[in-house]
């Protein structure tokens, strides 16, 4: 089975995709198997990250656009904007898929992890994210 889910976002950053994926497993019978998620863009990503404390996200971002600045004068692909490039090079760094396992009927994800899209543009968009389940 295969579902997208629509996330909008509307700034950069890390958004947590958690509770909608757990929503697609939980509308399946599947006891055990692997829930894979696919991004389907090339300036967003996914990534499995720490959902209790905002600051390790901030820091990651903080750190993530430090690595990789606006404005570069490295950049020829700048027809639209400043964070298209870096963006680019974002989601090149980071994951456009993860696989989590299902246990009995859930996500086997640990204590403090949760699944969030990492929008690495400023603009207001809405993301595609495919979910398979099997």
């Amino acid at each position: 089975m295969i579902k997208e889910i629509d996330v909008p976002v509307f700034h950069q950053g890390l958004h947590d995709i958690t509770a909608p994926v757990k929503t697609v497993v939980s509308e399946t019978a599947i006891e055990e198997g692997l829930c894979t998620l696919y991004i389907q863009h090339t300036s967003a990503s996914l990534l499995i990250q720490e959902n209790y404390d905002p600051s390790a996200r901030v820091d990651l971002e903080n750190w993530l656009n430090r690595l990789v600045p606006e404005n570069d004068s490295l950049y020829t692909h700048t027809l639209e904007g400043p964070d298209d490039m870096p963006a680019h090079i974002k989601s090149a760094l980071t994951a456009v898929s993860l696989l989590v396992p299902i246990l009995h009927g859930q996500l086997a994800l640990g204590t403090w992890q949760g699944i969030f899209l990492w929008e690495h543009r400023h603009h207001m968009a809405t993301r595609k994210v495919l979910v398979h389940l099997g």
